[in-house]
């Protein structure tokens, strides 16, 4: 009896060490998670619920798919290789190939950026009146401050804490909400693409799997050198990373759907448009009363905040890439690729005269670069000479491969809507 109760004792102390021993790699999941509940995430889950009710709740459950397969799979080079996505293109691919990839790169942490500075200018808008444009520049002035004062460190948890309190707030009013959950299952599983849909359907993809995030997972595992542990650490380390993603990405679907099923029992049920961001707010009314607007633009503000570092982290990591480096704030080159994606989304939305326009088609083009990033991570995951025994098996090559025909194929179908229209 002694020997069981010391035996259960045992088994019961190795499961409290194995559980705070997660915790210890719990993290870059929860960074990419910002990317979830962002403005142009916002933006396009409104524009689908609202215009098309359930039907593209499926865009939801796919793209949250293929985001745990090709985070899981980023990260993976990351720990074997001690390189980021960007460092290892620049070591492994052509340059005559490499440079027209990573540019692309930049050019959609150009589009990231300029949805996360323009949500968090809506934001500004709600609570203070100041327009657009002038809130950009705000903006962008203070997420620049953050990141290379380091003071974003400092706020990183309350940030998302409270962008993510929101978030499961839209989770919470779904009991609150006439719901046709018939519709909703149906949605989640059944694809379809009705009538005009294109657009709004590539922007779901483009919100949820965002080619900067793939770059940034990667620079955020390998900065902690896992490679240069032994075999042991770094099998520890990959079986620990995808409970760190899969949880991570699984709360981002939730949230994600959570949106699109209030937004279509709020406004398509109604037959109401949607032509602003602002008029999201009314979907927290049911919750939070008249306070609504007030927490809305508060946490479309930090949502803004907190997802522009991540969009400026990613363009530093990118372009430091492109001279073989490592991220790095203190150096020119991850300083430039900070500046490029954030004055290049500024400059552009200097230009754009409807906000909520200019959110979707941000996320669009996201979807539209996705394939090359998918691409050039399965060329390298799958190579031995980059990642030794930890190279991808046939199988996962197979799988990541159909995830970029798929991605390329629903780009073909956008482009054919679009001349048909």
């Amino acid at each position: 009896m002694l020997k069981f109760l010391k035996d259960l004792e045992n088994r019961h102390h190795r499961r409290i060490q194995g559980g705070l021993e997660l915790l210890k790699y719990i993290g870059p999941g929860l960074i990419v998670t910002v990317g979830f509940i962002d403005p142009g995430n916002w933006a396009s889950n409104l524009a689908a619920g609202a215009s098309f009710g359930y039907s593209l709740l499926w865009m939801v459950t796919l793209s949250t798919l293929m985001l745990i397969i090709l985070q899981h799979n980023v990260a993976h080079l990351g720990i074997a290789s001690g390189l980021c996505l960007s460092e290892a293109a620049e070591k492994y691919v052509k340059p005559s190939l490499v440079k027209p990839l990573l540019w692309s790169a930049m050019a959609a942490s150009v589009a990231t950026s300029l949805a996360e500075i323009l949500g968090g200018a809506i934001a500004l808008q709600m609570l203070f009146g100041l327009p657009p444009k002038i809130g950009s520049v705000l903006v962008t002035a203070l997420v620049i401050y953050l990141l290379f004062s380091n003071n974003y460190r400092r706020l990183e948890k309350w940030i998302i804490g409270f962008v993510s309190l929101i978030g499961l707030s839209f989770i919470y009013e779904l009991s609150l909400a006439q719901v046709s959950w018939g519709q909703a299952a149906a949605g989640w599983v059944a694809p379809a693409t009705p009538a005009g849909s294109m657009v709004v359907v590539m922007s779901v993809l483009g919100a949820v799997v965002m080619p900067h995030n793939l770059f940034l997972h990667s620079e955020i595992i390998q900065s902690r050198q896992w490679n240069l542990e032994d075999e042991k650490v770094i099998n520890r380390q990959l079986k620990f990373e995808f409970t760190d993603t899969l949880l991570s990405m699984l709360v981002g679907w939730a949230i994600n759907s959570a949106m699109i099923i209030m937004a279509a029992a709020t406004f398509f049920k109604l037959g109401k448009p949607v032509s602003e961001l602002q008029q999201a707010e009314q979907m927290l009314s049911p919750l939070l009363g008249g306070h609504s607007a007030l927490v809305f633009a508060l946490a479309l503000l930090f949502a803004g905040v907190s997802s522009s570092v991540t969009s400026g982290m990613a363009g530093a990591s990118i372009y430091a890439g492109l001279y073989g480096e490592p991220l790095n704030l203190k150096d020119n080159h991850s300083r430039m690729g900070v500046y490029i994606s954030f004055f290049g989304a500024l400059a552009m939305i200097l230009f754009i005269s409807d906000p909520f326009q200019g959110l979707i088609y941000s996320q669009m083009a996201l979807s539209v670069q996705l394939p090359f990033t998918i691409f050039l991570q399965v060329y390298l995951t799958s190579s031995k000479k980059v990642m030794g025994r930890h190279a991808n098996p046939r199988w996962m090559v197979v799988l990541l491969s159909a995830i970029g025909l798929v991605v390329a194929w629903l780009n073909v179908k956008l482009l054919m809507s679009l001349f048909a229209g």
